[in-house]
């Protein structure tokens, strides 16, 4: 066995979105590294024979980026986006399996955001930006670009490639709205198209409305709003005729679980289909007859099918199923999952299992020593059950300790901590474990897995009840005698960042502290992030919710960084726009000023996840030594 260093977490490459040909026989999927070194990030597609008949073999030998495979329905075309042309451009190409020719299909100005071909062999739907006219050329070589908002801003359109004489369309059917999702009747009947009012994540998501589109005559039919962040749209037939689905939050919040709502379409009944149950949903997969959902179901995954009048489960599977594809009826899949100890790869197999692993994408992991993960089930302080994971230091057990317990919040914080390898390029488990660390990874209440209500009930009481769970899991491994009291440490990206700069204002008892693109004051992150209002549905309020004090500053750390004294480091990157820079900001100021030991660090030219490869070795590097400094004995 070996060691594991910092290169070997962010050299390696992960699949990403797998594509199953309609007749089962080959699959693609994208190959993406775990780091960036220059400007762009070169991806790869990959075929690979579903019966292991041959080996995996590269679509393209583009040196570009690769990404959102699609079949056509005879599964002798394959259609995908590349910036072959003009790094940072895509347009779509298509591979044509018999003579391997790739044809380069758009040369759309604005590039190809993404593409559907439809069942018309002909035609393949297009969501792209507006080209530049001669006057937006104008203003930006003379810099009279003045940004004015609201006029002028970017928008996704539907468009229609015509294959046989390569013509682009726009049909005039959705006004000025921001397309953002198309999925094709199963029979090729209309599209329904799923847009925004505006391409601002603050606005758009709560202002969703649902289409019907006919490419034959360019006409639509609005459906009217649907729930907030709409999503993973699917049809299906019914006895009563067609239904169309998508995932979306709960109602009334915008801190809520996710749901399945089901709209009949000669009724238009809205239903929400999986009210009341204790897991959630993730994807909804299309098929010709019921459609399939991936449900996060505490530490694992659930595989149901929605039938006209119940939900079926199909298979139980340990860690998480992403990406989720199927063949048109449904009998073969294809998913990214993997195992505790191994990154997930690309498995097929029927719905009812078991899956079988077709790609080996981090073979140079095999030989790596990793710490033992055990799941862990506690309750909270009021009796409500929690889950989570412990991982232990690499070749020790649990009897041999206390040792030094970092805890590692997850972000969202709608997001958990599924059983799966915790090896990452931020703050991870097996990457402390490594260095001697145990690690408690928590999935307090808010985040997924647990159905609606758990995830809802910190809405405007964040660090209340979830900081109390995550205290409850400490104080266990405390008192089994895993974690020495005498030597914690927290830390967490985003939500989890919070999550630590709240801890360190609320308790002494951490030596050390990592506070990772956290959120220091709710009213502001509300005022400047990207997500203003899911974020105001957290904290609780605005600053524009009148004279004040606010609800958001009782929930803030801002509000008690003069109780800190545990020693910090914040990391934060200097173009977040989901985690403004000025958060980290605002908390290394307040430090200073209280005179506490920190280091602050910022990372250029990314956002709110660390990208390029000399980044996310520092924030490796320095996350140990910092853990290191404070927690050694």
């Amino acid at each position: 066995m070996t060691g594991l260093t910092a290169e070997l977490v962010v050299d390696g490459c992960a699949p990403q979105t797998p594509a199953l040909a309609p007749n089962a026989r080959l699959l693609c999927y994208v190959l993406a590294p775990n780091s960036r070194t220059g400007d762009h990030l070169d991806t790869e597609l990959w075929l690979v024979p579903t019966d292991s008949a041959a080996a995996p073999r590269r679509a393209t030998d583009d040196t570009a980026t690769e990404s959102q495979p699609r079949w056509s329905a005879d599964s002798e075309t394959l259609f995908f986006l590349s910036d072959r042309a003009e790094r940072g451009i895509s347009q779509l190409h298509r591979l044509t399996l018999a003579d391997g020719i790739v044809t380069t299909l758009t040369s759309w100005r604005g590039g190809v955001i993404d593409h559907l071909p439809l069942t018309d062999p002909n035609l393949v739907a297009l969501l792209a930006e507006d080209e530049p006219t001669e006057q937006d050329t104008r203003r930006t070589r003379d810099r009279d670009d003045a940004i004015v908002v609201g006029e002028r801003e970017p928008r996704a359109r539907l468009r229609l490639l015509d294959l046989r004489t390569g013509r682009v369309t726009t049909p005039q059917a959705f006004g000025d709205r921001h397309v953002v999702d198309l999925r094709q009747r199963p029979d090729g009947g209309p599209i329904a198209v799923l847009t925004w009012a505006s391409a601002d994540n603050d606005h758009g998501p709560r202002n969703g409305q649902l289409h019907l589109f006919d490419p034959t005559t360019g006409t639509a039919e609005n459906l009217g709003p649907v729930e907030v962040d709409a999503r993973s749209l699917a049809w299906w037939p019914g006895e009563d005729g067609w239904h169309l689905g998508y995932l979306a939050l709960t109602p009334p919040l915008l801190q809520a679980g996710t749901a399945v709502f089901d709209l009949a379409m000669e009724t238009r009944v809205l239903r929400n289909r999986t009210a009341g149950l204790a897991m959630c949903p993730t994807e909804l997969c299309q098929t010709t007859a019921a459609p399939l959902v991936v449900f996060a179901d505490g530490l694992n995954t659930t595989l149901a099918r929605l039938d006209l009048t119940d939900l079926t489960t199909l298979s139980h599977h340990p860690g998480r199923l992403d990406n989720l594809t199927a063949t048109p009826a449904g009998d073969e899949i294809a998913v990214l999952t993997g195992t505790r100890y191994q990154p997930a790869n690309v498995h097929i197999g029927a719905p009812t299992g078991p899956l079988r692993r077709i790609t080996n994408t981090r073979p140079e992991l095999d030989a790596v020593a990793l710490g033992t993960q055990q799941p862990l089930a506690y309750r909270a302080a009021d009796g409500l059950d929690l889950d989570g994971l412990l991982v232990l230091p690499v070749g020790r057990s649990a009897s041999e300790g206390p040792f030094p317990l970092v805890t590692i919040v997850h972000g969202g914080p709608y997001d958990r901590y599924a059983d799966r390898c915790q090896l990452f390029w931020f703050p991870s488990a097996q990457w402390l474990a490594a260095a001697g660390y145990a690690v408690l990874l928590p999935n307090p209440r808010g985040g997924q897995g647990h159905g609606h209500q758990f995830a809802a009930s910190v809405a405007g009481r964040v660090g209340q009840q979830e900081w109390t769970d995550i205290l409850t899991g400490i104080d266990l491994l405390v008192a089994e005698g895993i974690a020495d009291p005498d030597r914690l440490g927290i830390a967490g990206w985003s939500h989890g960042g919070f999550m630590s700069a709240w801890a360190v204002g609320q308790t002494d008892r951490f030596r050390a502290a990592l506070v990772g693109a956290g959120i220091i004051d709710w009213g502001m992150l509300a005022a400047t992030g990207e997500n203003g209002q899911f974020e105001a549905a957290l904290g609780g309020s605005t600053g524009w919710s009148g004279i004040g004090p606010h609800p958001h500053d009782a929930v803030s750390p801002i509000s008690f960084a003069s109780n800190i004294r545990t020693p910090v480091l914040i990391l934060h990157a200097a173009e977040d726009t989901n985690v403004p820079l000025g958060q980290a900001v605002y908390l290394h100021r307040a430090l200073r000023h209280f005179d506490v030991e920190h280091e602050f660090v910022i990372y250029p030219r990314e956002g709110h996840s660390i990208r390029e490869r000399h980044h996310q070795l520092d924030v490796l590097r320095r996350t140990r030594s910092w853990f290191d400094r404070w927690l050694r004995p």
